[in-house]
């Protein structure tokens, strides 16, 4: 449970991060929040040489009204997300499932951005962030540049973000008016999700039901074709390749996801802000 040495530097501006990464090139992994990082290196699971701490670029930390959309600096810990005024204003969604991550340990150390930039599809907010079809926003040596959260996510544990590239934000259209539900399944309440359920609008997303979060594009061809919600709910494991383990099989994570849907769809029915 001892991590292998590693040199520590602290970044201080966007700049400085990227001209870390670029000077160590593989060698080097960022440090936000560092849930998901730090026990990978206490398993040796992950051996970075050189670890760059990006936690207190506090230019990064902002969330603001840009008139049809909010920005969402990606170290904006999950906690600042929660109870944001604005986006619990208008885009609930994302501020009610940020709420319910972890503990409050987790969500007062835990970032945004580093949860997308992790990529794991039993993520809560991935998910959350592709079915409100995000936008990260990403900055390497030649600039910036905008990537869709439906091609962000490319493998298990796999993003668009390139090796010298740092997620600097998240621009996400305003909801308010839309249907809205989240719905997931732990063992325990800090867990992982066994499976989970994000909707807004007509938009439906998926944890842990494939490498990536996914779209249940079957559910939405559903809702626009008239669907009731009960209907829709049974089309939410279609193309789906959840994971078979022994505390929760392929088999029952697709039930869990029909029946989670069915109760998320029910639900975002009444939660229209």
């Amino acid at each position: 449970m001892i991590p292998a040495a590693f040199t520590y530097r602290k970044a201080a501006t966007v700049e400085e991060a990227l001209g870390l990464l670029a000077e160590h090139g593989d060698d080097a992994k960022l440090l936000a929040g560092g849930h998901s990082l730090l026990p990978l290196m206490k398993l040796r699971l992950a051996v970075p040489e050189v670890l760059v701490d990006v936690g207190g670029i506090t230019a990064l930390s902002h969330i603001t009204d840009d008139g049809e959309r909010v920005r969402i600096g990606a170290l904006a810990r999950h906690h600042d997300v929660a109870t944001s005024e604005l986006l619990t204003a208008e885009i609930p969604l994302l501020a009610h499932a940020a709420g319910t991550i972890g503990d409050p340990q987790i969500r007062h150390r835990g970032t945004v951005g580093g949860s997308v930039a992790h990529g794991d599809p039993a993520s809560d907010l991935p998910a959350v962030l592709l079915a409100l079809d995000a936008v990260f926003v990403l900055q390497g040596p030649s600039g910036t540049r905008e990537v869709a959260a439906t091609e962000f996510f490319t493998d298990f544990f796999e993003t668009a973000l390139g090796e010298d590239e740092l997620l600097i934000e998240i621009a996400v259209t305003k909801t308010r008016g839309q249907g809205w539900d989240f719905q997931k399944f732990t063992r325990r309440a800090i867990d992982w999700a066994m499976v989970g359920v994000a909707v807004a609008g007509d938009r439906v997303a998926l944890i842990n039901m494939a490498s990536t979060p996914v779209r249940a594009r079957g559910v939405e061809e559903a809702l626009a074709g008239g669907a009731s919600a009960a209907e829709a709910a049974e089309r939410a494991a279609d193309g789906t390749s959840p994971p078979d383990e022994p505390g929760a099989s392929a088999e029952y994570r697709r039930h869990l996801a029909k029946v989670l849907t069915r109760r998320a769809l029910e639900a975002a029915t009444t939660r229209a802000t």
